[in-house]
C-alpha cells in the first residue's frame, strides 16, 4: 500500500507509538486522525508536526472504550476525506503493580484494562469496515506487547490483554483477507517513553532500561519511532496478513510455543 493520499485514525496518537506513528505516516503523505483521551496539549504538539508535512489532520477528544467515540473517529475521517484507509490501534491502559503480588490487581482492573486494549482494539477497527468495504482495501496495525507471549510486563491483566489482541489479529485476518482487509501487529518489549517512567518511576525505569541495555543483543531499548516503523512497514507490506511482529531487540526471555 502506497500510503500517500491515504487516511488514517491512529487511536492513542497524543504521545509515544501513536505519535510517532502518526507523523511517520504524515511524512509520507497520509492525512491522519489523531485521538487522544486526555492529553490534549500534547495532542495538538503532535497535530502541529504532522501538518508540517503539508497534509491534513483531525484531532479527536475519545475513550475507544466507548464504541460511538470509535465511530465518531472513523465516519468523520471519511467525511473529511472520502475514504478510510488505515487503522492504527495505539491506545492503552495498564496498572503497574508487583507481578507477584495477585491482590494488587482486581476484577474491575481487568475489566478497565481489557476495556481499552482488547475490546478499544476491536470495536476501532469494527467502525472502520464499512468504510474500508467501499474501497475493497485496507490496512490494520496494532500494538500488541511481548507480554502477550512470555507473560511479563506491568500487570498480568495487561499480558492477558495483549494476549487476546493476538488472538483477535489470527482471526481478523482470516476474515477479512478475501476482502482486501489486512490485520497485523507488533509485540515490543520495553519502551523507552513517559508511560512506561511515569509507571513505574524514573529509579525503577532506570534500572529496568539498563538492564535491557545490559542484555539485548543490540544492547539498546525500543524507541517509540523504532516500533512505528515496523507499524508503517506492516501496512505498507501488501502480502502480510496475520502476523504478531515480537522479540525486539532480542528481549524475548521465552521462545514462543510451536
Amino acid at each position: 500500500m502506497d500510503v500517500k493520499g491515504c487516511a488514517a485514525v491512529i487511536t492513542g496518537s497524543a504521545t509515544g507509538i501513536g505519535a510517532a506513528t502518526a507523523k511517520l505516516l504524515a511524512s509520507k503523505g497520509c492525512n491522519v486522525v489523531i485521538n487522544y483521551t486526555k492529553s490534549e496539549k500534547e495532542a495538538r504538539e503532535t497535530e502541529a508536526a504532522c501538518r508540517a508535512h503539508q497534509v491534513d489532520t483531525l484531532l479527536m477528544q475519545g475513550d475507544v472504550s466507548q464504541d460511538a467515540a470509535c465511530r465518531r473517529m472513523a465516519d468523520e475521517a471519511a467525511k473529511r476525506w472520502g475514504r478510510l484507509d488505515i487503522v492504527v490501534c495505539c491506545a492503552g491502559k495498564t496498572k503497574f503493580v508487583k507481578s507477584q503480588d495477585m491482590e494488587e490487581l482486581s476484577a474491575q482492573d481487568f475489566l478497565d484494562i481489557y476495556s481499552v486494549n482488547t475490546i478499544g482494539t476491536y470495536q476501532a477497527i469494527r467502525a472502520a469496515l464499512p468504510h474500508m468495504r467501499k474501497q475493497k482495501r485496507g490496512a490494520v496495525a496494532i500494538v500488541s506487547a511481548l507480554g502477550a507471549i512470555d507473560g511479563t510486563g506491568s500487570c498480568m491483566a495487561y499480558s492477558a490483554s495483549k494476549g487476546a489482541i493476538n488472538v483477535l489479529v489470527t482471526a481478523l485476518a482470516r476474515q477479512l483477507g478475501p476482502e482486501g482487509i489486512r490485520v497485523n501487529a507488533v509485540a515490543p518489549g520495553f519502551v523507552d517513553g513517559r508511560w512506561m517512567r511515569g509507571g513505574l518511576g524514573d529509579a525503577a525505569f532506570e534500572r529496568a532500561k539498563q538492564t535491557v541495555v545490559d542484555t539485548a543483543p543490540l544492547r539498546r531499548v525500543n524507541m517509540p519511532e523504532d516500533v512505528a516503523q515496523t507499524l508503517v512497514w506492516l501496512i505498507e507490506s501488501d502480502v502480510l496478513t496475520g502476523e504478531i511482529l515480537s522479540g525486539y531487540l532480542g528481549q524475548k526471555i521465552t521462545p514462543r510455543p510451536r
